[in-house]
């Protein structure tokens, strides 16, 4: 303790004599100059960045893009306020070195080199950072959407500024680059269609199944929110090999086509067969005869008599 006391001590002189000098050459009053100007270049700098936050809030308001999905809007404003948020640091930064005396020129000309160096290592991470910029800004696909993209087809899970998660229906996770997106089909719309054939014996009433059909469509649509357009009968749509083939049309909210397509289906086939009406179905008749001295008869195949002809 004593020893720390006789150093300080045998210091002070010297500290004295040195601030002494300071004061005299006007090197103190430069260096508190100094740190005003870095503390105002840094207050300047929040001051600025809070500025472009609130201007660029105001801009993205939801209101204002009504075409555009609220998430989208407030994924574009925070992208663009971290960039403005890192050119005024970036800028300030610059500053700041300047006035502690380095030389900014060759900084710059090095970051520059250095930038371009990057970029040309990194050029695979910019394509996709860029991609995904505009397919942010262009509304392509959101969260939730059905797409085809990257040659997976799938639910988006998750779209980034860099990457986009899709989920197949095997419940696998595919993560694509957007650079990779070069081409997306998007499945999702405000009304999907559904629309299949139903086939009936050649034998049947065509009038009594188009009947039947429109009844059961008809039922179906009653109250049905899942149901944008109400299901309608189209008609004969192809004479079969087996059957009339009867084009059923009907259009759904978006993800709802499938389970009302198998609706749809369940219950026709009920009222046909409560109906009496007979949806053909492929099968084989084997006739085989006695045998007689000659050996036994040829075996024919084919079709129950009647099927198959108009």
């Amino acid at each position: 303790m004593a020893t720390a006391t006789n150093y300080l001590l045998t210091a002070l002189p010297g500290v004295q004599a040195w601030f002494k000098r300071m004061v005299e050459g006007g090197a103190l009053l430069e260096a508190l100059g100094r740190v005003l100007v870095l503390l105002a270049i840094v207050v300047g700098a929040r001051l600025l960045v809070k500025v472009a936050e609130t201007f660029v809030n105001r801009l993205f308001q939801p209101e204002r893009h009504v075409y555009l999905d609220e998430r989208r809007v407030k994924t574009l404003s925070t992208l663009i306020a971290s960039i403005a948020q890192y050119v005024i640091y970036f800028f300030a930064g610059v500053m700041v070195l300047q006035n502690l005396g380095f030389n900014t020129t060759s900084i710059l000309t090095a970051a520059g080199i250095g930038g371009l160096a990057i970029g040309f290592g990194a050029q695979n991470l910019v394509r996709d950072v860029i991609t995904g910029f505009f397919i942010l800004f262009e509304d392509q696909y959101g969260v939730g959407d059905l797409i085809t993209a990257g040659g997976v087809t799938g639910i988006v899970e998750e779209m980034g500024i860099r990457i986009t998660k899709i989920r197949d229906p095997g419940g696998q996770l595919h993560i694509i680059p957007n650079g990779q997106i070069t081409q997306v089909t998007n499945h999702m719309g405000p009304s999907m269609r559904v629309m299949f054939d139903v086939e009936v014996s050649y034998g049947t009433d065509l009038e009594q199944a188009i009947t039947v059909l429109q009844q059961v469509l008809e039922e179906y649509a009653q109250g049905n929110d899942r149901l944008v357009e109400a299901p309608a009968v189209l008609g004969v749509q192809e004479l079969g090999e087996s059957g009339v083939a009867i084009r059923v049309l009907a259009r759904t909210r978006p993800m709802e086509q499938w389970g009302v397509e198998r609706e749809l289906k369940r219950l026709i086939k009920e009222r046909f067969d409560a109906q009496g009406i007979e949806i053909p179905f492929p099968h084989r008749m084997l006739i085989v005869k006695g045998s007689g001295p000659a050996g036994p008869e040829p075996v024919l195949t084919g079709r129950p008599e009647g099927e198959g002809k108009p």
